[in-house]
């Protein structure tokens, strides 16, 4: 078992990716969060998300469902920080793959991977404690008719929180912004703003909408990342994408992007 919170001292990378506001991150290992990393940084989303959701007061071994969860980074992380049950569930990332990496981290006893797609997931009702989301929801969650169906797996009382790429105001028209063309995908239309996350779950009527809410200079979190990610991986595909998202973000300066955080309650 390597031990991923141990970090190096005088280490110049774990130093860059160190962050006040995310303390329970800083003690990963900053190479392995830059090897496992599959766009904004995981970790510190995750931690901003944790006391909107209230992961501290859940008993040990809750069971909690970590919904597009890419290599099991939060997984490991919900596992290690809280002492929870965690189902990580992802269709991109064979389970295999992450029950190595999940095994490595020493948590094999308290996180299983499974291969799920987000609209047929293979659980009963009223399995989870939790749902958490990172950087995933927007590309499934946005569909009117999805919450009810997924909070059915949610205990009574349980909640769903998370976190995604959003905007500052939403965009009228089918164009984007000027400044953000060259780099923008049709799939950034999936982002939304959090007044518009809050009426969307409101509306659904699945949920009891407890916050939604905007990262503050959380597009300064997201460039830094992006940067240190361009610079620190050796494969071509990440390092392309990190440094078009950062070429994008320092372009845009937080006039547009950044990220938004959604927590419902279960009646």
């Amino acid at each position: 078992m390597s031990d991923i919170t141990t970090r190096t001292s005088n280490d110049p990378l774990a130093d860059r990716v160190s962050h006040p506001r995310y303390p329970r991150s800083n003690r990963y290992d900053a190479r392995w969060t830059i090897d496992n990393q599959m766009g904004p940084h995981a970790l510190w989303l995750l931690e901003w998300l944790a006391p909107a959701l209230g992961l501290d007061t859940l008993s040990p071994g809750s069971r909690v469902l970590d919904l597009g969860c890419g290599r099991a980074m939060t997984s490991i992380f919900l596992a290690r920080e809280y002492d929870l049950q965690v189902t990580a569930a992802d269709l991109w990332i064979r389970p295999d793959e992450n029950a190595a990496r999940i095994a490595e981290a020493g948590v094999a006893d308290r996180v299983l991977p499974v291969f799920a797609e987000a609209h047929d997931l293979p659980f009963g009702e009223n399995s989870f404690d939790a749902i958490v989301s990172v950087d995933a929801y927007q590309y499934f969650g946005t569909n009117d008719l999805y919450l009810p169906e997924l909070t059915r797996l949610l205990k009574p009382g349980g909640r769903i929180g998370v976190v995604v790429p959003a905007l500052r105001e939403e965009i009228d028209g089918a164009e984007p912004p000027e400044h953000l063309r060259p780099y923008w995908e049709p799939d950034f239309w999936c982002f939304h703003t959090a007044a518009w996350w809050r009426r969307h779950w409101t509306r659904s009527g699945a949920v009891e909408v407890e916050t939604a809410d905007w990262l503050d200079d959380g597009w300064r979190d997201w460039l830094r990342w992006s940067e240190v990610v361009a610079e620190e991986r050796t494969d071509e595909f990440h390092i392309r994408m990190a440094g078009r998202s950062a070429e994008m973000l320092r372009l845009d300066q937080g006039a547009t992007l950044g990220f938004v955080r959604v927590v419902g309650r279960r009646p």
